[in-house]
């Protein structure tokens, strides 16, 4: 016990120095930005109306933070992302595990769902506003369609990277159906779904941007809301404080599956431990 107790703090040195160099990167990156933002302030190519400097546009995110309006805004986005995110993860993960075991249905609707990725969100929005109005549907529909693919693919991707040497002994051993998915297939194609799921969140929060600025929901505040009044009053450095907002969240929800693909995948023995200290 006395030498766990030794040794113990050092086996977090090299995990402290890892997240030390990250934040310090990331760090660097930002200042870098500003001072980049700062110098093409003071450069004057553009009238301080239409390009604020960063000082600016912090002022204004500080007001705004102090509103109930912005955290009123922040909820009903997060939770329309949640909620879309959410029934993509449920319909991408079931069409992905259907379409991994039947190779006839894979060759069928696989191009479809790599032409639904690739389509871009907004072209969704003619269709979804004549279809559902002008109502939470239109931009949840569109969420769905934009993730979902992304899901099913990083399902279909797991499943065929998995051994067939694993899935004879998982046969032979008796396992079928629900129970050769539940103790094989879905634990082998972890690491590759995380990523499914970590782009389909990067594709589920650029339409409901999208979407929120399109499909304008009467009496409700969100940050697309927000977004479009401040372009009415040509206030831009409202504007920039809640595309730095949205940054944020976006950055934050991405470090959050960063790190959870990291977890799994060290358990998984895919990544070096030593290159990751």
């Amino acid at each position: 016990m006395v030498v766990g107790e030794v040794t113990a703090p050092g086996t977090w040195q090299p995990r402290l120095r890892t997240v030390s160099a990250s934040l310090g990167a990331r760090s660097l990156a930002v200042v870098l930005v500003l001072g980049g933002w700062q110098l093409l302030y003071l450069s004057g190519w553009k009238p301080s109306f239409v390009l604020p400097g960063p000082v600016t546009v912090a002022q204004n995110l500080w007001q705004q933070l102090g509103d109930a309006l912005l955290w009123q805004a922040i909820a009903t986005t997060l939770g329309r992302a949640i909620t879309g995110f959410g029934l993509a993860v449920l319909i991408g993960a079931f069409i992905g595990a259907v379409l991994a075991q039947n190779n006839l249905l894979r060759k069928a609707f696989g191009p479809i769902i790599t032409g639904l990725q690739t389509m871009p969100a907004i072209a969704w929005f003619p269709f979804a506003i004549i279809f559902f109005g002008l109502h939470d549907s239109a931009i949840l529909f569109v969420i769905v369609i934009g993730a979902a693919p992304s899901v099913a693919v990083g399902v279909i991707t797991g499943a065929q990277q998995i051994s067939p040497l694993l899935l004879r002994a998982a046969h032979n051993m008796g396992l079928r159906r629900v129970a050769l998915y539940r103790r094989v297939i879905l634990p082998a194609s972890l690491p590759m779904f995380v990523s499914g799921l970590r782009q389909g969140w990067a594709f589920a929060w650029r339409s409901l941007m999208a979407g929120e600025l399109v499909v304008l929901v009467t009496n409700t505040a969100s940050i697309g809301v927000l977004l479009e009044n401040a372009q009415n009053l040509s206030d831009m450095p409202a504007a920039m404080a809640i595309m730095i907002v949205i940054l944020v969240i976006g950055v934050v929800v991405d470090a959050v599956f960063g790190f959870a693909d990291r977890r799994i995948r060290l358990r998984w023995g895919l990544l070096d431990i030593g290159r990751q200290q």
